[in-house]
């Protein structure tokens, strides 16, 4: 499981000009969903974003957690992340999870986010065309990936 993690003052998702969801400051998190990827997967990546330490503290230092600073969390679901352009100029993208199960997982990593950690989460609408809008703060910008971590 992958995820472009940034660190923003504002997250937007809007579907055919109409607002599905926001957030104020917090983290943008875009998530594609592997084949293979498991429960394990959903639940680590959930438990970095809940703890990845990219706030400042009181001395300017990137020390304190989304949870620490009461911020927010928007996870929109991208396949996208997993699209292969070795050698050619289309990318392929035979390494993303099929639907159901990218989306099962996707909504475990956003369930354990919110249950586990007690934070926010607002959500993309999976498997549609999204308007994406986000000021990055910093900027800060992480990739995580689940299968680099285990």
């Amino acid at each position: 499981m992958r995820s472009v993690v940034q660190r923003v003052s504002y997250a937007r998702v809007s579907v055919a000009e109409e607002p599905v969801s926001e957030i104020g400051a917090g983290l943008m998190a875009l998530l594609g969903v592997e084949v293979g990827d498991t429960e394990k997967d959903a639940d680590y990546l959930a438990d970095k974003l809940a703890k990845l330490r990219i706030f400042e503290d009181g001395e300017g230092k990137m020390n304190l957690s989304v949870k620490d600073v009461g911020g927010e969390v928007m996870v929109v679901s991208q396949f996208t992340l997993l699209g292969d352009a070795r050698g050619q100029n289309r990318p392929g993208f035979t390494q993303a999870e099929e639907p159901e199960r990218a989306n099962a997982l996707y909504e475990r990593c956003c369930g354990r986010l919110e249950t586990q950690w007690g934070l926010r989460v607002a959500r993309g609408r999976f498997r549609t065309h999204m308007k994406v809008e986000l000021l990055n703060d910093g900027p800060v910008t992480l990739l995580l990936d689940s299968k680099k971590n285990f």
